[in-house]
C-alpha cells in the first residue's frame, strides 16, 4: 500500500466521473479516512469537444473495436487534463467511461486505462470499481450508496433519506443513518429507477442539435402524452425487484413513443417519463424518507422537478439545501471510494447492488517512479 494512504487516519483523495450524459469529465477532492467525510476540497471540470462527444457517442452500447479504442483513448486524455492540475493528493479514483452494461449478461464495460494514468498524474490510481461486483452476482451499479452513507452522516441527520441522481440515467440510495456502516443489512437500498436525462438529451440532439433541453425550456411549453407515458409504465423493468440497474440505452424505445409528437410535446412527455420512474421507483424504500436530495444535471431543470415534487410524498430538494456540491457528488463518490478499496472495504453490499456479499472491487495501480 501506497505510504502516504497508510491503513487509518484521512487522506487527500481526488476523483474523477464521466457520466452517461457525456457532457465532461468532474473532479473533486475529499479528505476522508474511508469511513467518514473530513473536509470537501476543490473541484474542476473539463467539457468534452463536440468531436470528443460523438466519439464517445460511436462507442456506446460496443463491448470491442476500433470505435472502443478511440473511446478509451478520448477518456485517457481528457481525464489525465483534468486532472494533473491537483496538488497534494495521495490517491486517485478513476471511474472511466461506462460504454455498456449488462450485468446479467456480458457484465460491464468502462473504458479508461487507469495504470497509464498513474503513471502520468505520479499517484496511485483506483479504477475498474465495477467488475468484481457483476462477478459476484451484483449488478455493478449503482456504487455512490457508501458515499451517500458517508454524505448523511457528514450532515448529522438522524431520519432516513434519500439521495435521487439524475444524471443519463436516474438512481436513488436510501440511506438510514442510524446504523453505523453502510454495509449492514438495513443501512442502504438503492438502484436504478428508470432513464433520465438521456433520452431527453437524445431527443433534442437529434432534432434539434441541441445537447439538451436546458432549463426544462421546450418541455415546459408542451403537454403530456398520457397514452405514450402508460405504455412506458407497462414495462418489465419497473415490475423488477431492486436492487437492478440499467445500461444508458435500455430505453432507448422511448424516442419511439414520442415519435409522433411534436418537439415540445415529446419532451414533455419524456420528462413525466423521468418522474414517474422515480414515483414507482420510491415505492420500495422500507419507509417514507425525510426528504429526497436530488444531485445530476436533471436538478436544475424546474418542469422535471415541479414534477416529481407532484409525485412524491416528501420534499424535494437539490443536494445544496444539505450543503452539498450536486455538481460534483458522484466524482466526491469515487474519490471516497478509492479510499476504501485501498484499505479493503467494501464498496457494494446486497442492498445496493445485489451482490451475494459486501465487497470492495476496484484495482489500485501505483506508478513505477
Amino acid at each position: 500500500m501506497n505510504k502516504a494512504i497508510g491503513a487509518s487516519g484521512p487522506v487527500r483523495a481526488l476523483g474523477a466521473m464521466s457520466g452517461t450524459s457525456l457532457d465532461g469529465v468532474d473532479a473533486a477532492v475529499v479528505v476522508t479516512d474511508g469511513h467518514r467525510i473530513i473536509e470537501f476540497g476543490e473541484s474542476g471540470y473539463r467539457p468534452y469537444t463536440v468531436e470528443e462527444r460523438s466519439i464517445l457517442r460511436a462507442g456506446l452500447g460496443r463491448w470491442s473495436g476500433p470505435e472502443v479504442t478511440l473511446a478509451g483513448d478520448v477518456i485517457d486524455v481528457a481525464h489525465f487534463e483534468a486532472l494533473k492540475g491537483f496538488d497534494g493528493i495521495d490517491i486517485v479514483g478513476f471511474h472511466g467511461q461506462t460504454l455498456a452494461h449488462e450485468p446479467r449478461g456480458r457484465g460491464t464495460l468502462q473504458v479508461g486505462d487507469g495504470a497509464a494514468l498513474a503513471e502520468g498524474l505520479g499517484r496511485p490510481v483506483v479504477w475498474d470499481f465495477r467488475t468484481d461486483d457483476v462477478k459476484m452476482g451484483g449488478e455493478g451499479a449503482p456504487l455512490a450508496p457508501f458515499f451517500h452513507f458517508a454524505c448523511a452522516k457528514w450532515m448529522g441527520t438522524t431520519a432516513p433519506v434519500c439521495f435521487l441522481n439524475l444524471g443519463g440515467v436516474a438512481n436513488i440510495t436510501y440511506v438510514d443513518p442510524s446504523f453505523e456502516r453502510p454495509e449492514t443489512p438495513g443501512a442502504l437500498l438503492a438502484f436504478d429507477t428508470g432513464p433520465a436525462n438521456a433520452p431527453v438529451n437524445d431527443l433534442v440532439q437529434a432534432r434539434l442539435g441541441l445537447e439538451m433541453d436546458e432549463g426544462g425550456r421546450i418541455a415546459s411549453t408542451g403537454t403530456v402524452e398520457e397514452g405514450a407515458l402508460e405504455l412506458f409504465l407497462a414495462e418489465p423493468y419497473f415490475a423488477r425487484m431492486p436492487p437492478k440497474s440499467l445500461d444508458r440505452n435500455d430505453f432507448s424505445e422511448m424516442i419511439g413513443l414520442v415519435g409522433e409528437l411534436d418537439d415540445a410535446d415529446a419532451a414533455a412527455t419524456l420528462t413525466a417519463m423521468i418522474a414517474a420512474g422515480v414515483a414507482q421507483g420510491m415505492e420500495h424504500c422500507p419507509t417514507a424518507p425525510e426528504r429526497v436530495l436530488v444531485t445530476g444535471g436533471g436538478r436544475h431543470n424546474p418542469v422535471l422537478m415541479q414534477m416529481l415534487s407532484v409525485s412524491l410524498d416528501c420534499p424535494v430538494v437539490p443536494v445544496e439545501e444539505a450543503g452539498l456540491d450536486g455538481d460534483m457528488l458522484e466524482a466526491q463518490a469515487f474519490a471516497h471510494l478509492a479510499v476504501r478499496v485501498a484499505r479493503g472495504l467494501p464498496t457494494s453490499c446486497p442492498g445496493t447492488t445485489g451482490v451475494r456479499a459486501a465487497v470492495g472491487g476496484g484495482i489500485v495501480s501505483r506508478p513505477e517512479r
